[in-house]
């Protein structure tokens, strides 16, 4: 289990008196072991999960239209790489096919505020724990104590109350849950790489079509390519849709940093797959279509509830899994996903569904075609 016993009370809410995920869920809320992969006998180093990338290929703003995309196809039986449009996914479904979607939606969970000497701080709001608590990464140049007050704008102040592992717990002063502060002077948590303060219109694209349970700090980005329009299209055309729900933190951008990568500390992520879910899950299987994830989010949460009896059951808590070479997928049999940045556990969970020399040569292929990579770049297909 990871994190400190400390961070976990928190994150359960034994400290708080609201269990965050017994609350909604029923008993449950345990972190997944990511023991399957621990006996597997060989070395894998982070850097053979490099790659270059010009800086011009970053895409730093959306396009105009979410489905103007492109699309890189990979086939895995033949290793085949066609270049193709967004739009185009509609040619490679088939009626009997199950698209599962991830239906968070990105909170506004970064603040700007000052200390009481005037130092300046940026806080990122990483889970709600309670009404008025929640666990936030902090930057400042002297970390803050205890009680240490943060001014936010005019009356409204985020209070520390202490320090968790690596992140610190905080509470909304007065009135305000942590929701409202939110709402009131929170900004969209652009990542790290977009490299630009947050703009009016990132607080649209800067979600999916569909989503619709808040809670990430971060966009499911694969679905960012859906429209009504696409979504209707799919519609039409027979195939079926599902939605789970994982929670983006953000330690999804957190680099790994050891060279074995067996060794990295996964970061851990709320999820829900329901018994409905599963249910079509168990149908598409049976009619002989194929579970295709929207999302490596959604590759996550499937195969979290899927790791423990070698079968898809309904989940609902925390989820560790790393998903590396080696590894069995047990539900998921085609991916829409990003590309993703080099030595990142998400680049290591599309080398593990297709091979690794297959992805290898699809991103030199991206790179050479001047795809446009990360949050509000193109899409991969792999199938």
């Amino acid at each position: 289990m990871h994190g400190t016993r400390r961070e976990r009370d928190y994150i359960s809410g034994f400290e708080t008196g609201k269990p965050a995920a017994t609350a909604i869920c029923g008993a449950g809320g345990n972190f997944v072991y990511n023991a399957l992969l621990a006996t597997i006998d060989f070395f894998m180093k982070r850097q053979d999960f490099t790659y270059h990338l010009p800086d011009e290929l970053i895409a730093r703003y959306p396009l105009a239209e979410r489905s103007e995309s492109r699309l890189l196809r990979l086939q895995r039986e033949s290793g085949e790489i066609t270049h193709e449009q967004f739009t185009d996914l509609l040619a490679h479904l088939n009626p009997d096919d199950l698209l599962v979607f991830n239906d968070t939606r990105v909170i506004p969970a970064r603040l700007h505020g000052e200390k009481e000497t005037g130092g300046k701080v940026e806080v990122l709001i990483e889970r709600v724990v309670g009404g008025t608590r929640a666990l936030a990464q902090i930057r400042a140049s002297k970390s803050p104590r205890p009680d240490t007050l943060i001014h936010l704008q005019k009356s409204i102040d985020l209070r520390v109350v202490d320090k968790v592992s690596d992140m610190y717990l905080v509470e909304a002063v007065g009135d305000m849950s942590i929701a409202m502060l939110l709402q009131a002077v929170g900004k969209m948590p652009l990542p790290p790489y977009i490299d630009r303060e947050a703009e009016k219109l990132d607080d649209e694209r800067y979600q999916t079509v569909y989503g619709s349970k808040e809670g990430a700090v971060a966009a499911p980005t694969a679905g960012l390519h859906f429209d009504a329009a696409m979504l209707d299209a799919i519609e039409r055309v027979g195939v079926r849709r599902a939605f789970v729900t994982l929670h983006v933190a953000a330690g999804t951008f957190q680099p790994v940093r050891v060279d074995d990568i067996k060794d990295h500390d996964m970061h851990a992520e709320y999820l829900e797959v329901s018994a409905e879910v599963c249910n079509q899950i168990r149908e598409a299987k049976a009619r002989g279509g194929r579970v295709i994830a929207i999302g490596t989010t959604s590759v996550r949460s499937l195969e979290t509830a899927a790791v423990r009896k070698n079968w898809i059951e309904p989940y609902c808590g925390d989820t560790d899994i790393f998903i590396y070479p080696g590894y069995e997928f047990k539900v998921v049999d085609a991916m829409l996903t990003n590309f993703h940045l080099p030595e990142s556990t998400l680049l290591m969970l599309v080398s593990a569904f297709a091979s690794k020399d297959q992805i290898d040569e699809a991103y030199r292929a991206a790179v050479a075609e001047k795809y446009r990579f990360f949050s509000y770049g193109d899409a991969m297909f792999i199938s």
